[in-house]
């Protein structure tokens, strides 16, 4: 028998599915301070900074004037494990503080409270990585000289600078993350398709563009992606907090803006991939000097990139004209309801009148008898 006035145990058993997923924050960030830790020790620094640091420097150390500059490799793949782990990390120490003491005082509903947080998430990741891309553009002079995105490939692609290596190793980490959050999040079995398909699209991109030494331009093509997904996440949340007025007015801008970032990466596209590369001298497939500039794959690349433009366009033409057919159906169903109601105040009307005549066409007598009664 329980005793009367003692609350039951609330805590989960040690290493259960709900022990993990509302501690993973905990256990992860345990993890994580392993490999920091491992720092401290000189017999463990070589091996914890492999997973720390940025690793491949391709810096000729005997001419200091020159800026520090990497290359990829096989030690990549231990930074974005590390850095996934913190993504997780930065995901439990957002939610809490910020997005769900704002859930609790909008008092949204079950679907709208994970959209939130999603939304919420991903507006800070974009915003973020939108101002941190243009950033680097302008620091490496990408956006003065267009031709920069073609010119100098291989050796001046394959050499990034600390901050364009940096930036896609966190790219892959955070898309990598979003798995597991899949399950630490209790996401339901409706929505995983859709996100899953969102981090992979990204993941598949940015490890394309970083193994291909296309870093240039996929670095522009994520930076309008960014800016125009930060303004939908934006309008999102304001929508959930019910500024619907402000929110009307920035999916208008949104609409603008997404037409425009799609045809701007389909140019940048084609610039470079048919246009740029193509009037390389060098066009002989080379992994060691990371040389990837032949036709098959500059094909492949630039029918890719249109073929993922189209396809967000048709999915944007497809959310429009599905809306317009619900407002459509929703104004006939209040036209419908606007008749109706007019026509039974035109019967009652009617039979009122009709009712008053009656009466004034009866004898006086029976008028006299109807108001004595």
């Amino acid at each position: 028998m329980a005793i009367k006035g003692r609350k039951a145990n609330k805590n989960p058993p040690i290493l259960s599915h709900e022990f993990v997923i509302q501690n993973h924050a905990d256990i992860v960030s345990c993890v994580a301070m392993v490999f920091v830790l491992g720092l401290m020790f000189q017999a463990t620094a070589p091996l914890a900074s492999v997973f720390i640091a940025v690793q491949h420097n391709a810096t000729d150390m005997e001419t200091t004037e020159t800026p520090m500059t990497y290359t990829y490799g096989n030690k990549d793949l231990a930074a974005v494990f590390f850095y996934s782990l913190i993504s997780i990390v930065m995901h439990a120490i957002i939610q809490p503080p910020l997005l769900d003491k704002v859930n609790r005082r909008l008092h949204l509903s079950k679907t709208k409270h994970s959209k939130f947080n999603e939304s919420g998430q991903l507006l800070i990741f974009t915003a973020v990585s939108a101002a941190w891309g243009i950033n680097i553009l302008v620091k490496d002079n990408l956006v003065s000289d267009i031709t920069s995105l073609w010119a100098d490939y291989p050796v001046g692609h394959a050499q990034m600078s600390f901050m364009l290596k940096f930036f896609f190793i966190i790219q892959m980490s955070y898309w990598i993350h979003c798995y597991p959050e899949l399950y630490f999040q209790k996401t339901k079995r409706e929505d995983m398709p859709d996100r899953i398909q969102h981090a992979t699209l990204y993941l598949v991109f940015c490890a394309a563009a970083y193994v291909l030494n296309f870093t240039h331009v996929g670095l522009v093509l994520l930076t309008l992606r960014f800016i125009e997904e930060a303004v939908l996440h934006a309008c999102r949340l304001l929508y959930f907090a019910e500024k619907t007025n402000i929110a009307n007015t920035g999916f208008r801008v949104w609409n603008v803006l997404f037409v425009v970032c799609r045809l701007a990466s389909i140019i940048v596209a084609i610039l470079t991939f048919h246009y740029g590369l193509a009037i390389n001298e060098d066009q002989t497939l080379d992994i060691s000097s990371g040389n990837f500039n032949t036709p098959p794959i500059r094909l492949n690349a630039l029918v890719a990139v249109c073929l993922i433009q189209a396809w967000m366009m048709w999915n944007f033409i497809h959310f429009h004209l599905r809306q317009m057919r619900e407002r459509q159906a929703l104004a006939q169903v209040t036209r419908k309801r606007v008749t109706e109601r007019k026509s039974k105040r035109n019967k009652k009307d009617d039979s009122k009148r009709y009712s008053e005549e009656e009466v004034n066409e009866l004898p006086e007598v029976d008028q006299q008898t109807r108001k004595r009664k």
